[in-house]
């Protein structure tokens, strides 16, 4: 029996399964094929590449459901790319790492939800009151960029800030059923993955990049600064990145300040790796699920397995679960609410 959630009928989705907006990796494939599985792919917006933009929308316009996503400090830099998303339709527009307010009245006016990424309580409040529908509890096991929080420690803190008033959905080391049903225990109303969505047929990335996310183990991945710093990219605090340890990551890790200082050679060395393939250099941005992952399937496989493998586990364990922890944030019983809630939608 499919697991309903206030997620899922405010997206009219099957399965509470969100596909994140990885950069250039969450094109218009992966993101129509996670949609046609009965999850919600979010076609990556990038920092903000109108040509590739441009053309990924205009592949799905007319379909859904879909959303985009942006990081939102870059998209301030060229607001203009959010017409261009606009105008392709989607369900939902997505937004991470900044100040979702000036962006916001227009997204709720083309018809579009809401969707805002956070990393802390501040940041999930700030985002209610710029109008999200649906809020993106991010832990820093997730891959790219995130902050310190852990997911099993964020996520039901905003749960508790939400109150019910919107969905909130877990990011951060899933990749499987047990994922899945792990966070909705804590309260959410669903997942949004990227990691093993990029080791996926359909993800834009190259195919050593995948294979490398397949054969890694979770202790292979590292959160800074070095990946972006070798791009001449400076994220704001107090976001880093987490990728997998490589190299070119062993060898300029506590020496980001002799990085700096030869950023002209380094910018140069990593974009021609980048062209070349070459991942002891060039960063693959992957979480700590990775120690889940050892295939590279369909998009549609992966949604089907994560799917049934945390409805078998609800349906088995919600019995047993319910009334045994009642949470002191949400009174008596509240732990019994906030199962069948994420179970049934209520």
């Amino acid at each position: 029996m499919p697991i309903t959630t206030p997620l899922t009928e405010l997206l009219g989705i099957r399965h509470p399964i969100l596909s994140a907006p990885m950069d250039t990796i969450a094109g218009s494939r992966l993101t129509r094929a996670v949609s046609e599985a009965g999850g919600f792919g979010i076609l990556g917006g990038g920092y903000g590449d109108r040509g590739r933009l441009q053309a990924e929308a205009a592949e799905l316009r007319g379909f859904a459901p879909f959303g985009i996503g942006f990081i939102t400090w870059s998209l301030a830099k060229q607001p203009e790319l959010l017409d261009i998303a606009l105008d392709a339709r989607p369900q939902a527009v997505m937004l991470s790492f900044g100040d979702p307010a000036p962006f916001a009245p227009r997204i709720k006016a083309s018809g579009a939800r809401l969707i805002c990424q956070v990393q802390t309580e501040a940041m999930a409040k700030q985002a209610l009151d710029a109008g999200a529908e649906i809020l993106i509890a991010q832990g820093t096991e997730a891959g790219g960029h995130g902050a310190s929080r852990t997911t099993v420690g964020i996520v039901p803190d905003i749960v508790d800030l939400a109150a019910g008033r919107v969905p909130v959905v877990a990011a951060g080391g899933i990749a499987d059923g047990r994922g899945l049903a792990a966070m909705m225990m804590l309260g959410a109303s669903g997942v949004l993955i990227g990691t093993r969505f990029y080791a996926s047929v359909e993800a834009n990335g190259a195919e050593g990049a995948k294979q490398r996310i397949r054969t890694a183990d979770g202790n292979g991945t590292v959160r800074g600064v070095v990946p972006d710093w070798s791009r001449k990219l400076f994220w704001p605090a107090p976001f880093t990145a987490r990728t997998l340890v490589n190299s070119h990551i062993k060898a300029w890790t506590g020496r980001e300040i002799e990085l700096l200082q030869r950023a002209d050679e380094i910018v140069k060395d990593y974009a021609a790796a980048k062209m070349a393939g070459d991942f002891e250099i060039a960063a693959v941005f992957a979480g700590e699920a990775v120690g889940l992952i050892h295939d590279i399937p369909p998009a549609a496989e992966i949604v089907e397995r994560i799917a049934a493998e945390a409805e078998q586990l609800l349906e088995g364990r919600r019995n047993s679960v319910v009334g045994a922890f009642p949470s002191p944030h949400v009174g008596e019983g509240g732990a019994q609410r906030r199962m069948r809630g994420s179970i049934h939608g209520e």
